[in-house]
């Protein structure tokens, strides 16, 4: 191997070190909440129809953290695209309701 070549693969992994650090010891995630620490999750998904739209949606459940998301696969976009998102403990909360 070259000088050159040598030389150009040591700041290739420089610069790799120090991505890695950056990465490593940045503080949290935008969508992470400043100071709150989720659970893993224990999620089971679920396909359902909704009002409204052509395309099913997948339904994703994480009991641990008591959280659903719904999400929908957005053909001409090839990506799945957000319906809505609940926080179950806080509906639990609220009680009420006749349910059906």
């Amino acid at each position: 191997m070259d000088r050159r070549t040598m030389r150009g693969l040591l700041m290739l992994n420089a610069v790799l070190v120090v991505c890695l650090a950056a990465v490593t010891f940045s503080s949290s995630v935008d969508a992470q909440q400043e100071g709150v620490r989720r659970a893993p999750g224990d999620y089971t998904m679920v396909d359902g129809e909704v009002q409204g739209q052509t395309a099913a949606a997948i339904y994703i459940v994480d009991s641990t953290n008591q959280e659903v998301v719904a999400v929908f696969w957005d053909q001409s976009r090839h990506r799945l695209q957000p319906i809505g998102y609940r926080d179950l403990a806080a509906d639990a909360k609220l009680g009420g309701g006749s349910g059906r």
